[in-house]
C-alpha cells in the first residue's frame, strides 16, 4: 500500500482522502440536497414564489440557478475532490500545487468559520421546530386561536431554560451523527433522514390535498402572473438561487473531497439542484392549502408563519395535530441534515491538522457552537433590547454569514476556479464533459457568476444599512 503525506496524496502521486468516500454518486447527491433542503426551503421559499408571481418567479430562479448556484456548486464540487481533504487544507494543497499566494487559503477558512457560526444560531432555530413536536402532539394547539398561538410561541422565546435545553438536545444529535465518520456516520444518516423526509412531506402532501384548500395554494405558487414579478422579486430569486444550495460555507467542498472518483460532477450538481427546487415547491404545496383551509390566516414570512399561522391551522383541522407533529418532525429532519453539513467541514480539519479524533473534534466544536449559540437564545428575552449597531447578537451572527462571507466565498471561488486555476488543470477534473458543455461552464463562472454574486454581497449591504 502506497503511503500518504500530509498534503492527501500517496508517494505514488495517486490522490486519496483520509476521510473515506461516499458509497455512491447518489449518497452524494442525497448528501448534498441535505445540506441544501432546510428551513428555508420549507417556509420562506414557497412564500416568496407566491409573493412574487407564482410560476413567473420560480422560472426567473431557475435561470438564476443556472447562472449562479450550478456554476460555483460545480467549481466548489470540483475544488474539494481534488483536494480530497478538509477545505482548509484542499484549498492549502491547491495552492501550492498551482504556486499561488497563501492569501486564496481564506477560501477555505471564511467557509469553514461561516459554517460554525451558522450552526451556532441555526441549533437554536432547530430547537424551537423539536420543541414544537412534542407541543403539537399534546394538543397544545387544538382549537387554538391565532393569539394564543403567538402567546405560546412568545412564551417559548422568554424562556431562555427551555430555548437552551431544546438547543443542546439538537447539537447533540448533529454531533452523534457526523461523530460516525463519513460511510457509518454522514452516509447512512442521509440515505436514512432524507427518504424520511421525502415520505412525510408526500404524507403532508396528501393531507393538505384532502383537507387544504388545495387549489388556491396552487394557484398562489405556480399561477403565471408577471404583473407581481418587480426587479425586487428578480433580485430576491438570484439570492435564494446562491443561499439555497449551501454554498460558500465549507459543506458542499467537504462533501466534494468525499465524492468518488469517476463520478460526473456536473449531472450530479443537476440532480442536487432540481431536487432542492422539487422539495421546496412540493413543501409550499403541502403548507399553502392548510394555511388557505383557515380564513383567518394570511400567509406570512419567518417565524410567525411555521410557529404561530401552520399550529392554528393545524389545530383547527380534523386529524391536523398529528399531521401537525408530522410536519415538525419533517421541519426537524430538514435542520438536521443541514447542521451535519456545517460541522463536518470544521471536524475534517481538526482531524486531519490537529491530532483530534472525531469524537473529541466533535465534542470541542459543539461547544464552541453552543457557547456562542446562546447569545443566540438570549437575542430573544433578556438581551432583547441590547443593540450593536442596530443589530441584537442573532441579527449580527445572520447578516455576518449571509450577508457578507458567504458571498464573499462563493464570489472568491468563482475567480480561484474561473481565472486564477490552470484551465488544464480545471478540465482535467471535469473532463467527462464535452467540450461544448466545459467552455460554457466555464465563460459563465468568469463572467456572469461572478458580477451576480457581487449584486447579490452590494444588495444585503444596502438593504441592512440604507
Amino acid at each position: 500500500m502506497a503511503e500518504q503525506d500530509q498534503s492527501g496524496t500517496t508517494t505514488s502521486g495517486t490522490k486519496r482522502g483520509v476521510h473515506g468516500a461516499w458509497a455512491s454518486r447518489w449518497t452524494f447527491v442525497m448528501a448534498a440536497t441535505g445540506s441544501a433542503v432546510g428551513l428555508g426551503n420549507i417556509w420562506k421559499f414557497p412564500y416568496i414564489v407566491g409573493e412574487n408571481g407564482g410560476g413567473a418567479f420560480v422560472l426567473v430562479y431557475l435561470v438564476c440557478i443556472l447562472l449562479v448556484g450550478i456554476p460555483i456548486m460545480v467549481a466548489e464540487v470540483m475544488l474539494g475532490r481534488r483536494g480530497r481533504q478538509s477545505p482548509i487544507n484542499t484549498m492549502r494543497y491547491l495552492t501550492e500545487e498551482a504556486g499561488l499566494h497563501g492569501a486564496w487559503n481564506a477560501i477555505g477558512w471564511l467557509g469553514v468559520t461561516a459554517g460554525l457560526m451558522i450552526l451556532s444560531y441555526y441549533a437554536v432555530i432547530a430547537g424551537w421546530a423539536l420543541h414544537y413536536v412534542g407541543q403539537m402532539a399534546s394538543g397544545a394547539f387544538q382549537g387554538a386561536s391565532a393569539e394564543q398561538a403567538g402567546a405560546i410561541f412568545g412564551n417559548l422565546l422568554a424562556d431562555k431554560n427551555t430555548l437552551i435545553y431544546w438547543q443542546t438536545i439538537f447539537l447533540l444529535l448533529t454531533m452523534a451523527i457526523v461523530i460516525g465518520g463519513v460511510t457509518k456516520g454522514l452516509g447512512v444518516a442521509v440515505r436514512i433522514l432524507m427518504p424520511m423526509l421525502f415520505v412525510l412531506l408526500m404524507i403532508l402532501l396528501v393531507f393538505s390535498y384532502k383537507h387544504g384548500d388545495f387549489e388556491r395554494g396552487l394557484n398562489f405558487l405556480f399561477s403565471f402572473n408577471y404583473q407581481a414579478l418587480t426587479w425586487e422579486g428578480v433580485l430576491e430569486a438570484l439570492g435564494h438561487a446562491f443561499f439555497t444550495l449551501s454554498l460558500g460555507m465549507g459543506a458542499i467542498m467537504a462533501y466534494g473531497a468525499y465524492m468518488p472518483e469517476h463520478a460526473r460532477i456536473g449531472r450530479t450538481v443537476l440532480a442536487v439542484g432540481f431536487i432542492d427546487t422539487a422539495v421546496a415547491l412540493v413543501a409550499g404545496l403541502a403548507i399553502f392549502p392548510i394555511v388557505f383551509a383557515n380564513p383567518a390566516i394570511e400567509p406570512g414570512a419567518g417565524p410567525g408563519l411555521m410557529f404561530v399561522s401552520l399550529p392554528v391551522a393545524f389545530g383547527n383541522m380534523t386529524g391536523g395535530l398529528l399531521f401537525g407533529s408530522f410536519f415538525f418532525v419533517l421541519v426537524t429532519l430538514a435542520a438536521w441534515s443541514s447542521a451535519i453539513s456545517l460541522i463536518e467541514p470544521a471536524v475534517a480539519y481538526l482531524v486531519e491538522s490537529k491530532g483530534f479524533n472525531r469524537i473529541t473534534a466533535n465534542l470541542s466544536l459543539g461547544l464552541m457552537a453552543w457557547v456562542v449559540g446562546l447569545g443566540s437564545v438570549l437575542s430573544f428575552n433578556e438581551w432583547a433590547d441590547t443593540r450593536v449597531a442596530g443589530f441584537t447578537f442573532f441579527e449580527f451572527m445572520d447578516f455576518l454569514t449571509s450577508s457578507v462571507m458567504l458571498p464573499l466565498t462563493g464570489l472568491f471561488i468563482a475567480i480561484f476556479v474561473g481565472w486564477i486555476m490552470k484551465p488544464d488543470t480545471v478540465r482535467e477534473e471535469l473532463d467527462d464533459e464535452s467540450n461544448r458543455v466545459f467552455f460554457s461552464w466555464r465563460w459563465v463562472l468568469r463572467f456572469v457568476s461572478p458580477l451576480l454574486v457581487l449584486v447579490v454581497f452590494v444588495l444585503g449591504l444596502y438593504k441592512t444599512f440604507w
